[in-house]
């Protein structure tokens, strides 16, 4: 899927500058202005963490504005709607045991994986890449940074994840005759599946990109294994030709269970011939990826506070010398 970390390289500092901005500390009792107020007015500033979730939120705008005007950065998107799309109109064979259109399961699988990725993919290199340009080391200066900075890269992801998730569904549904919801219980069903499934990935993207060493690491250490998920999650074929053990083994992860609630919303009932556990199990899904959340959140905060308590201006300095002299190695 499309890398999100080229536009982000560009707007770091900015976003960052925009972000000290809107959590810098409010006037407060004892000003020249009177006892909480400001030039005559009431101070209404929101403070404590108000202030860094509406710091998080005005970065996350920002940043995603910045994407959207990047030309590079929306073509990256389309071209993998487009591929997914022309891949799903050479599938004319039917599921085997129903009369659903391989092609439909594919653009749910397709679906699935691309909320995945840019939570799994996408997050990764976009934390490296900002470590390296000194995004992170600036937070150390910034009260509340580490939770604004995570709360905008969410907002960004989610921004980006939902947009291509729309396009992918209005192409397919317009192009190649693709699966929508069928009606308004499977749509509360797909919304519910993706803002779940974002917030089981970012966190464990984000918590990822904390300990990866380089930008070019970061894509060849996560795409490998998101792919071998992609290939055992039954999100592209039916699960249940899969052995016993494989099956086992992708229940642990969130792409499993994501993209068994993609199809739930998408696909109708007969396709359940094809499931291994014979349902949609949708309370599982639930419980599944509301843990992978939790989880991912309880990782990322204390390795992003650890990755910036480390991080000073001689060691930023020595990995981009190296950088620059063509070794690339990380600098501990």
């Amino acid at each position: 899927m499309s890398k999100t970390g080229t536009a982000e390289k560009t707007t770091a500092e900015e976003t960052t500058a925009e972000h000290h901005t809107a959590t810098a500390e409010v006037p407060g009792p004892g000003t020249a202005s009177g006892p909480g107020r400001t030039s005559g007015f009431p101070t209404t500033r929101p403070t404590g963490p108000r202030r860094y979730i509406r710091a998080g939120l005005r970065r996350g705008v920002i940043e995603l504005r910045h994407v959207l005007r990047n030309r590079k950065e929306l073509s990256g998107h389309l071209l993998n709607i487009v591929i997914a799309v022309a891949v799903v109109m050479v599938f004319d064979k039917k599921v085997p045991g129903t009369p659903v259109p391989l092609g439909h399961l594919s653009i749910a699988g397709f679906a699935a994986f691309l909320l995945f990725s840019f939570g799994l993919m996408s997050v990764p290199q976009i934390l490296v890449t900002e470590r390296e340009e000194g995004a992170l080391l600036r937070l150390r200066a910034t009260p509340g940074g580490i939770p604004a900075y995570l709360l905008a890269k969410a907002l960004l992801i989610v921004g980006l994840a939902v947009g291509s998730l729309v396009l992918l569904l209005g192409v397919s549904a317009l192009v190649a005759d693709g699966p929508l919801p069928a009606g308004p219980a499977q749509w509360l069903t797909l919304i519910w599946v993706t803002g779940l499934g974002l917030l089981a990935v970012v966190p464990l993207g984000a918590a990822i990109g904390a300990v990866l060493p380089n930008p070019r690491e970061a894509v060849a250490l996560v795409a490998l294994p998101a792919m071998v998920l992609l290939g055992i999650s039954g999100a592209l074929f039916p699960a249940d030709k899969l052995p016993q053990f494989v099956q086992q083994i992708s229940a642990v992860f969130p792409l499993k269970w994501m993209a068994q609630g993609v199809r739930a919303s998408l696909l109708p009932d007969s396709m359940l011939a094809a499931e291994a556990a014979g349902s949609w199990q949708l309370p599982q899904v639930a419980m599944v990826l509301a843990a992978w959340a939790v989880f991912g959140f309880l990782l990322a905060v204390p390795l992003l506070r650890r990755t910036t308590r480390r991080e000073s201006g001689s060691r930023l300095a020595a990995r981009q010398q190296k950088a620059a002299a063509g070794g690339g190695a990380s600098v501990g």
